[in-house]
């Protein structure tokens, strides 16, 4: 990606390490990568992701007394998440503009170890989160490593593709379709709420794609190969390829986050269109998605 010379979110947190309680619903983007596969294959329901980590660019002072120097590494990422974060705040502020409404960004919050979210506390195990309690996106840089050796993941549009599907999540909220979502969940089955959380995650990776076309089209910040790398993490982080990975077959009443093929046809679509209107995962038949 090209992103020499754009600036950074102001609107961007940088912890050491914290933890507590709190109420509200968490959604991730299958950071089911790090905490491994049968464990989050057999919980199912990703309203109860719970982690992150991160860093940025001094000694950072923990709530333990402890101090944690972040790496030249992720000092970059550090630079690069927040920068991705101004990208979606750009694009999202002018696609609420149009249609009369004003854009509230999220915040996001750089963590090690373990964190304090409006929906409780996390430990670095799962990976990226958004917490509608707080409107806070939650990342550990490092998983952005362990997304590139666990499943060979890999690539700087990838990486914005993990952050730009949380900030989907947030445009759900903003919009009203989580809290309606998570309404309907309480009131079905297992399998149906499984479902539902298909659809969301859908979306979410949708309307990463449509960031995806309006950055592009304001800084011309997609490159060669930058849309393919986001195509392959998608679809490597559908359940069906996580459940083959880890049980060498699937079991799709249990799937939650959408199967290779509908998380990087959905990313793609967003990206092609760039037509917000097509991004509707709640109307069309399940076995359509």
């Amino acid at each position: 990606m090209k992103l020499t010379g754009r600036r950074q979110s102001s609107n961007v947190d940088d912890r050491r390490r914290s933890g507590g309680s709190g109420s509200g619903k968490k959604l991730g983007i299958g950071g089911l990568i790090i905490v491994g596969l049968i464990t989050w294959l057999m919980g199912g329901n990703p309203l109860s992701v719970l982690t992150d980590y991160g860093s940025q660019g001094i000694t950072i002072q923990g709530s333990d007394g402890g101090s944690y120097t972040p790496t030249a590494e992720e000092e970059e990422l550090a630079v690069f998440a927040s920068q991705i974060l101004a990208g979606t705040e750009d694009v999202w502020s002018a696609i609420f503009k149009q249609s009369g409404r004003t854009y509230k960004a999220p915040k996001l919050v750089l963590f090690t170890n373990r964190v304090q979210s409006g929906c409780g506390g996390a430990s670095a195990s799962t990976g990226p989160f958004y917490c509608s309690a707080d409107q806070t996106v939650y990342i550990d840089l490092s998983f952005f490593t362990t997304m590139k050796r666990q499943i060979g993941a890999d690539g700087d549009f990838a990486y914005a593709y993990v952050i730009a599907h949380e900030v989907g999540h947030h445009v759900q909220y903003l919009l009203g379709t989580l809290n309606q979502v998570y309404s309907q969940m309480e009131r079905v089955s297992e399998t149906e709420s499984n479902r539902l959380s298909v659809r969301l995650e859908l979306q979410a990776d949708f309307y990463a794609g449509i960031w995806a076309h309006y950055d592009n089209k304001m800084f011309g910040s997609l490159e060669n190969g930058d849309i393919e790398e986001g195509l392959t993490v998608a679809a490597k982080i559908g359940d069906d390829y996580l459940q083959k990975k880890a049980y060498g077959t699937t079991q799709p009443e249990s799937f939650n986050h959408g199967t290779s093929a509908q998380r990087s046809g959905w990313l793609k679509k967003g990206i092609t269109t760039g037509d917000l209107s097509k991004g509707d995962t709640f109307s069309v038949p399940y076995s359509s998605l």
